[in-house]
Formats: C-alpha cells, structure tokens, sequence
C-alpha cells in the first residue's frame, strides 16, 4: 500500500482534471439556463420552478437506469456516453439562439436530456470510483474531488456572468459544451480494471430493481441517510427554483453582480472540502455530517433580510451562499465516504439508483413547491420555510449508526454482512 498522496496518482489525476473541467461547465448551464427562462423569454416564478424541476426530473429512472448498469461490464464508456450525450444537447441551444428560434419548450427538452446523461453517469460512476482508488482513500478522493467542485463554484459563476454579459445566455452555452468534450476525452485515457459481472442467471430488470431499492429501505446506514438527504434536498431545490429570480428581481442584481457574488460566496464550499478531512477527524464522521446539514439550510433565512444599496444586498447573498458551500460540503463528503464504504461491491450501481430516485427524484418537487409558492405566498417567506425545513432534517441522524460513526475505518465488514444477508450476489 504506498503513502503517495492521490493527486499524485496519473489515473486519479487524469479523472479529476476531467470532473474538474466539466464541473466549471456546469456553472455556465446553472446559472445560464434560468437566465435565458427570466432574462430573455420573460417566464414566471412557476415557469423558472417547472425549468428546474425538468433538469432533475429524469431521476426518477435512476433505479432502472441503475439496474441496468449493474450489468454493464464497462463502466468507464458509459461515463464518456454520458459525457457526449450532454455536450451534444447544450449545442443546440447556441445554434438555435443564432438562428433567432429559441423557446421555452427548447429550454425543457435540454434540461431533460441533460439531465438524462447526468443520471447515466451518477449510477456508472460508484463502481467507476471503487476501481479507481483504494478503500483507504475513499475520504481522500471525495475531498479531492468536492475541493475541486467547490472551486468550481468560486469561478464558474463569476466567469459565467461574465461571458452571459459579454456573449449572451445561449451562447455561453457553448463553453458547457465543450467542457463535456473534454471531460470524455480524459475520461477514455483512464484505464481501471472494472470487476467481473455475471450474467448468467441474473433476475430481470425489474427484480434487480426491487432487490436494489429493498437494499437501501432496511440498510440501517443508507435508509437513514436517504432520509435526511432527501428531506434537505427537498427543501434546498425550494430555494434553488428562486434564487436566481430573487437575486435578479428583488435585489437588482445584475447577471455579472450575481456571477461574481456567487463566485466569492462559494469560497466557503471550497474552504468545506479542504477542512472536511479535517472536521471529521475532530468531530467524527457522524457528527460532521449533522452539522454539516445544519449549515447547509438555515442561513438561508436570512436571504429576506438582503436590503440597503447594492454592496450590502449583493453582502447578504454571499454570506448566505459562503456559509450553506462550507456546511454541503461537511455534508457530502463524509457523507459520500460512509456510503461507498458500506455498498456490496456487485449491487453499486443500482443502489445508487434507487438512492437518487428518491434523493435526486424529490428534487423536482421541490423546486415546482417552490415556484409556485413563490408566487403564493411571496419569494421571502418561502425561502425562511425552506430554511426551517432543511435545518429540521437533521433530526433523521439522532439515534442512529451514522451519528455515531467516529470513522470510516469503523465500518469495515459492514457491506460484507450485509451482502452476506442478501443470499444472491446475483
């Protein structure tokens, strides 16, 4: 076993400048995409929630999707499938705004395929993970790659508002793209030794599925985390369908004002991923993801509060948005550690199915609630009911193994016992 530090690993390195890449295109899309909806085709607080909701909505396949890749031998393609997939889609959108023929209903159809190639890609990519690195190194790599997300919200929104200002929303569009292309590029040059699928004798798709979701409901690690995620996920896409209109319509703030507050408010998530090794080795892995949580949903609070002129509106988001980075990122990476490490080897891929079917698949009710409660009861008080809802969340964690859970080293045996339990690895 060498000591090496991962970043130093060619393999690991050459995903991670990949993740890296397409991670700064995502910030393009999620702050370009709203904007073309509020900006340019004039939509309403629902319009911008439904908008959101569609780029999520395709999680509602993540079992079968999951399933399916279980028994995909090669899991490494389905990443750079997944990867040419979103490119491809994004394009339309610069083409389309060329010829002047740019619609709502173009807005849908690329949130959904997007949002298509991201499922592919998040159920390929545990098993993808587990043969890139070792299991001593799960907290290492998750910390490596949410450090580079993280960055990737410091500058991708600033440069984002930039390039919507300088070039227009549709046509930053492009950027995103050709960040997918590169990642697939880099993604192909890595090689991994993906473990044997059996195929013979393997249940149907659907009883795969059923296996994979009955998996995640009576694990006492995955049940309880799924049900704390889900519920702040539920409440953060509240606040995700309105944030942008918030910023734009309430506070004035300009595409470029908001890229660049944007950016500078998620030094904190960038800050998280850096000490997340850190905090749970003070805190313990269990307790790290609770606060973690804590941070995450209740500064959003004080998002009304935001008034004055404009260095002090624009003051109020970004410490919103430094607070809530640095409490995500106490939240997933420990969080995503103790998940890989109590996953059996062969069911993966459809576990991480059925986890986003629910987690990621609550999302698009949360942002249509929010859009239209928005328009219901005002954006101010939706967002303090957001905010109280996430930071209840963590009530799921008391009393459970995962408060207390000091370290990863702790659940050795875990996913063996439980794989055990199952009968057939089938």
């Amino acid at each position: 076993m060498s000591d090496t530090a991962l970043w130093r690993d060619r393999r690991f390195g050459r995903y991670w400048m990949g993740q890296g890449v397409s991670q700064f295109g995502d910030r393009i899309t999620e702050l370009a995409l709203p904007l073309i909806a509020v900006t340019t085709l004039h939509a309403t607080a629902p319009t911008v929630g439904l908008l959101t909701a569609a780029v999520w909505a395709p999680n509602l396949l993540s079992l079968l999707v999951g399933t399916w890749v279980d028994h995909h031998e090669r899991k490494r393609r389905l990443l750079v499938l997944a990867d040419l997939l979103r490119c491809a889609v994004l394009l339309s959108l610069p083409v389309a705004h060329w010829f002047g023929v740019v619609t709502i209903g173009q807005l849908f159809v690329v949130a959904l395929l997007a949002g298509l190639g991201q499922v592919l890609y998040q159920t390929a990519y545990p098993s993808f993970f587990v043969a890139l690195v070792r299991r001593d190194q799960y907290v290492e790599a998750n910390s490596l790659l949410s450090t580079t997300r993280s960055f990737s919200f410091v500058a991708g929104p600033a440069a984002a508002g930039g390039l919507i200002q300088l070039l227009t929303a549709p046509v930053a569009m492009l950027v995103d793209a050709l960040t997918f292309a590169v990642s697939a590029v880099l993604i192909r040059g890595v090689r991994v030794t993906d473990p044997p699928v059996d195929r013979e004798g393997a249940p149907a798709l659907l009883r795969r599925a059923r296996e994979g979701m009955a998996l995640v409901l009576r694990h006492p690690y995955l049940r309880v985390s799924l049900a704390f995620a889900t519920t702040v996920n539920f409440f953060n896409f509240v606040v995700a369908a309105l944030l942008i209109l918030f910023a734009s319509r309430h506070l004035g703030l300009s595409p470029g004002v908001i890229g660049l507050v944007l950016g500078v408010g998620a030094t904190g998530g960038l800050l998280g991923a850096v000490l997340a090794r850190r905090a749970t080795s003070l805190f313990g892995v269990g307790r790290t993801i609770l606060l973690g949580g804590v941070l995450f949903s209740a500064p959003v609070a004080l998002l009304p509060l935001a008034g004055g002129p404009l260095w002090m509106r624009a003051g109020v988001l970004g410490l919103v948005e430094f607070v809530t980075g640095l409490g995500v990122m106490w939240l997933d990476v420990p969080l995503n550690a103790l998940q890989t490490a109590v996953i059996p080897d062969d069911v993966r891929s459809r576990v991480a199915g059925a986890f986003s079917t629910v987690n990621y698949g609550i999302r698009p009710a949360g942002a249509v609630l929010g859009g239209f409660l928005g328009e219901w009861i005002g954006i101010a008080p939706t967002l303090v009911l957001a905010a109280a809802g996430g930071t209840l969340a963590v009530l799921w964690l008391v009393g459970s193994p995962i408060l207390r859970t000091r370290t990863i080293d702790e659940l050795d045996g875990v996913a063996d016992t439980l794989a055990g339990g199952r009968g057939s690895r089938a």
